[in-house]
């Protein structure tokens, strides 16, 4: 772990090494491609002010800067032609070619980033800032986009709050709970018939691999939303068939847990293949070497093939729940009180369906990338070096005897010059 971070630390220097060195060199199309920020810094200048503008009362500044921008601009035009009519020779004839002319066009470059990030801040986001404090202080909806879209938002944050939490919270317990089942149903996905086993042992194999295909088969090609009714409906009769009033339903099977049980085993399909990938990719070797020690089938998939498959699934197995995030927006066809419920019902209180839908996109778009970072950090501190071959650590220990009993441990030490086998500390 510790050469891995210490290999990973030179190139995390050698990145920002090389962004500094990219803004400190001076490069050949620094005209071009600023004229292009240029003419937004222009077009920022030209919208009317907001009341939280800052730049209301530096009249002379602003006008400083508009047509220092349109001087850039100018000289980038200049240079253009100048290309054109030497495009050949344009390095030797140019002056805007020459070593100082390109310095100072590289300094240059800076001040127009600093202008146009100047009045990008005036204009869009003091702007901005300026419509959410109008429509947080209105009594009635704003007619205009925006300013409709914060109000209806600010209004209706305490049901934006409720169905945001109920989203993490299914996503969340719902992607955990089927990484468990996908474990169990992988392992029974991935059994094979061993000479050992006898004949109910073999039974329950072919039975259990049988049943895993048919699940992650029936799963993966029925939608989530027909699933989710068909859950809730179906444990809404079962309970029903047992005498329990339709409150006493409602307070066991609520749409919540109706909602939760759909994703994860809807994910715990999708999850399963995942994990069956991510093993599969195992060098069969590991498995012939953990058996030729003694190991069980048990014993070698636990502790040789499945931790460097989980491994191998988790950049995968992360990506579920953002999938999670999203797919939850299903489950408000069935009455759970998420996201998507909750920006239906602000949309039925104020009757405008375009801002709050465009609203709760913002919001999923936000939560999928705080997951996905989360995830990304997860999975750096989670990278550790691949396991080498079953017989390439110091110590292994496995049984004698029968293969899979317990009735006797050895230690083997394995080097590359000589095999030592040691019973009983000898």
């Amino acid at each position: 772990m510790g050469t891995t971070q210490e290999a990973q630390e030179p190139s995390m220097e050698e990145e920002k090494g090389g962004l500094v060195r990219f803004f400190a060199s001076d490069h050949r199309y620094v005209l071009l491609g600023t004229s292009v920020v240029a003419l937004i810094g222009m077009w920022f200048s030209m919208q009317p002010r907001s009341s939280q503008s800052f730049l209301a009362n530096a009249y002379a500044l602003e006008v400083v800067m508009y047509y220092a921008l349109m001087a850039w601009v100018v000289v980038s035009l200049v240079a253009l032609v100048t290309k054109l009519v030497h495009w050949r020779d344009y390095q030797q004839k140019s002056p805007f070619a020459k070593p100082a002319a390109k310095h100072v066009e590289r300094i240059c470059s800076y001040v127009v980033w600093l202008f146009s990030a100047v009045l990008f801040v005036d204009r869009a986001i003091m702007g901005f800032v300026a419509i959410v404090k109008s429509a947080v202080g209105s009594n009635a909806n704003p007619q205009d986009f925006v300013g409709g879209m914060v109000y209806m938002v600010y209004k209706g944050r305490g049901i934006f709050a409720r169905g945001i939490a109920t989203t993490i919270e299914l996503a969340v317990f719902g992607t955990v709970i089927a990484f468990f089942l996908a474990l169990l149903l992988v392992f029974l996905r991935l059994q094979q018939i061993d000479r050992p086993d006898n004949d109910f042992v073999r039974f329950l194999k072919v039975i259990g691999c049988g049943f895993a295909k048919v699940y992650s088969a029936v799963v993966r090609g029925t939608p989530m939303m027909v699933q989710s009714l068909i859950i809730y409906f179906a444990g809404f009769a079962v309970l029903s068939g047992s005498g329990m009033s339709t409150n006493d339903i409602r307070a066991v099977w609520s749409t919540f847990v109706a909602g939760l049980v759909t994703i994860s085993l809807n994910s715990t399909a999708y999850m399963m293949e995942v994990l069956r990938g991510g093993i599969e990719a195992v060098d069969p070797g590991q498995t012939e070497a953990a058996r030729s020690l003694g190991l069980s089938q048990w014993q070698a998939m636990s502790k040789v093939v499945f931790p460097q498959g989980i491994k191998n699934s988790i950049p995968a197995l992360s990506n579920e729940l953002v999938i999670n995030i999203k797919d939850s927006s299903v489950l408000s066809v069935i009455g759970v009180f998420d996201l998507m419920f909750a920006t239906t019902t602000v949309a039925g209180i104020y009757y405008r369906q375009l801002e709050t839908y465009i609203a709760a996109a913002v919001c999923y778009l936000i939560l999928t990338m705080v997951a996905s970072k989360l995830l990304s950090m997860l999975a750096k501190h989670l990278d550790a070096p691949a396991m080498g071959p079953a017989l390439s650590s110091s110590e292994v220990a496995v049984t004698t005897g029968i293969a899979g009993s317990a009735d006797q441990t050895i230690k083997v030490d394995v080097d590359h010059t000589e095999d030592r086998v040691r019973r009983g500390g000898m």
